[in-house]
């Protein structure tokens, strides 16, 4: 069993999580830095003013402020993602122990902020620019290929608020100003881009993980926020290929599985339907070209009227993205029945799978799974999949030697690896593979440092102390053995 000759192995991250310095060098405000911290059992919250009182509401990956209210930093609330683990003065160190590790590909993201600090300035910042230039420049010195998010939960302050969080069609042209600045900019430097990270999540958190108290004015706002996001991905792929027909566009989709509890039709055809709203719906959108049959029905549902025109249509047909792009943690369970043995922790609730083990933030994991979803969607969209994000988050402590052995890292990745494989060998053709946050970085969920990812160990806490010094964990040594290999060599 061997990967494909040019495979690419990496890691992935994104601005917010790991670059620090959020108001260094005409840096703008981002949703994520009014973010304060949470926990496995309290949740995030952003901190706004709303009629002059400093207020605060729970916050999701990719939430918006409530109509009206303005942003602001509580001076008694930690914001993790100001420092985060300071990776814009720490770059060049992270990536040569990315090369070290082997790496062929690294996924990142730009902080929309650096580049237009409100979001609607006529000309970009050129410290900005000049940042991830850096960044590209090095990445080229030790022959690592970035894949880009061009917008990875990190949406502009102040548009946020004067847009309501993608309500207004306004929002199309302050993102295609800010992406053909990129694909400008960047030529010859970036080849892989994506548009939006996990561009379902607008959906998936409505509802998903046993949760269902959204309203119709929820889904309302999140189809419809979706749609223009939609129609500027579209003509993103149009500007970027006119610009560089070698550009390659990707989606990004939060990849879950989900499972009916029985054999029950009726949780079998629930579960179809959990599909098609969660997954399929942004994929089909952005692979085929237009909106699925079964739009109408999930619209219906929930009183949804679209602000969508002529245009629009022509958009989506003509800007299919090149590759379908995923993340992938975990497996869920469906159940129209009522059930005893639920799972609870970090977005993960409902009925709970009897046969996979679960981690403490509540995450099942499900190497099968991924084998599955890659075999599923490359049937369905026929084009070039990318695993872009894949691991697990767990406490990792130093030994009196110096060092952490995170073989249960090391277990989660082997498995995840084989199941790619098989898939493979299934015929899908699966180009890359990057594990989610290669150096340890903030959780989007909980805010905190303790659920660690890396291979590379950023030493700082959940209260915000440390002294950002890196260190090797056993699966770095691990996997650079399995990119030395090409996936050939998965033992300990």
């Amino acid at each position: 069993m061997t990967f494909p000759k040019n495979f690419l192995w990496g890691g992935a991250t994104a601005a917010n999580q790991i670059g620090g310095a959020y108001d260094v060098d005409g840096k703008g405000l981002s949703v994520t830095d009014i973010t304060t911290v949470g926990s496995l059992n309290e949740p995030r919250y952003l901190t706004y003013k709303l009629n002059g009182k400093l207020e605060k509401t729970p916050a999701v990956p990719g939430a918006g402020l409530p109509e009206g209210a303005v942003g602001a930093i509580d001076p008694n609330s930690y914001y993790p993602n100001h420092v985060a683990i300071d990776f814009y003065h720490h770059y060049k160190e992270d990536i040569k122990m990315f090369s070290e590790m082997g790496f062929t590909t690294f996924r990142l993201s730009i902080a929309w902020t650096r580049i237009f600090p409100k979001g609607d300035e006529e000309k970009p910042n050129q410290a900005g620019l000049d940042f991830y230039r850096r960044i590209f420049e090095e990445c080229k010195k030790y022959g690592i290929k970035p894949i880009v998010t061009i917008s990875h939960y990190e949406d502009p302050l102040y548009l946020s608020e004067k847009y309501n969080d993608w309500q207004d069609r306004k929002m199309i042209d302050m993102y295609v100003r800010y992406a053909t600045v990129l694909f400008k900019e960047y030529k010859g430097l970036v080849k892989y881009w994506l548009t939006f990270n996990e561009i379902n999540t607008a959906l998936l958190l409505l509802n998903s993980f046993g949760n269902d108290d959204a309203d119709d004015a929820a889904y309302q706002h999140a189809y419809q926020k979706l749609h223009y996001q939609f129609v500027v991905s579209a003509r993103a792929v149009k500007i970027a290929h006119k610009i560089d027909p070698d550009y390659v566009l990707g989606n990004m989709i939060c990849g879950v599985v989900d499972y009916p509890l029985t054999p029950d039709p009726a949780d079998v055809l629930e579960t179809r339907h959990v599909m098609e709203k969660n997954i399929f719906y942004c994929g089909d959108v952005q692979c085929k070209g237009k909106y699925p049959t079964y739009a109408k029905r999930l619209w219906d549902e929930h009183n949804v009227h679209l602000d969508i025109t002529e245009q629009d249509k022509k958009d989506l047909a003509e800007g299919t993205v090149d590759m379908y792009t995923f993340s992938y943690y975990m497996s869920n369970v469906i159940a129209t029945h009522d059930v005893s043995d639920k799972v609870g922790g970090n977005f993960s609730a409902g009925a709970k799978n009897p046969y996979l083990k679960y981690s403490e933030w509540g995450w099942a994991t499900d190497p099968t799974g991924l084998q599955y979803y890659l075999e599923v969607m490359y049937d369905r969209y026929d084009i070039p999949i990318m695993v872009v994000e894949s691991g697990l988050g767990a406490v990792d402590k130093i030994d009196s030697d110096g060092k952490i052995h995170d073989d249960y890292r090391i277990d989660y990745l082997k498995q995840h690896i084989e199941a790619m494989q098989k898939a493979i060998d299934d015929g899908v053709d699966l180009i890359d593979y990057t594990t989610w946050g290669c150096i340890d970085l903030v959780s989007a969920g909980t805010g905190q440092m303790s659920k660690r990812y890396g291979f590379i160990y950023a030493d700082r806490d959940d209260e915000g102390n440390g002294t950002l010094k890196r260190r090797s964990k056993d699966s770095f040594y691990w996997y650079k053995k399995v990119i030395e290999s090409n996936g050939e060599d998965l033992g300990l």
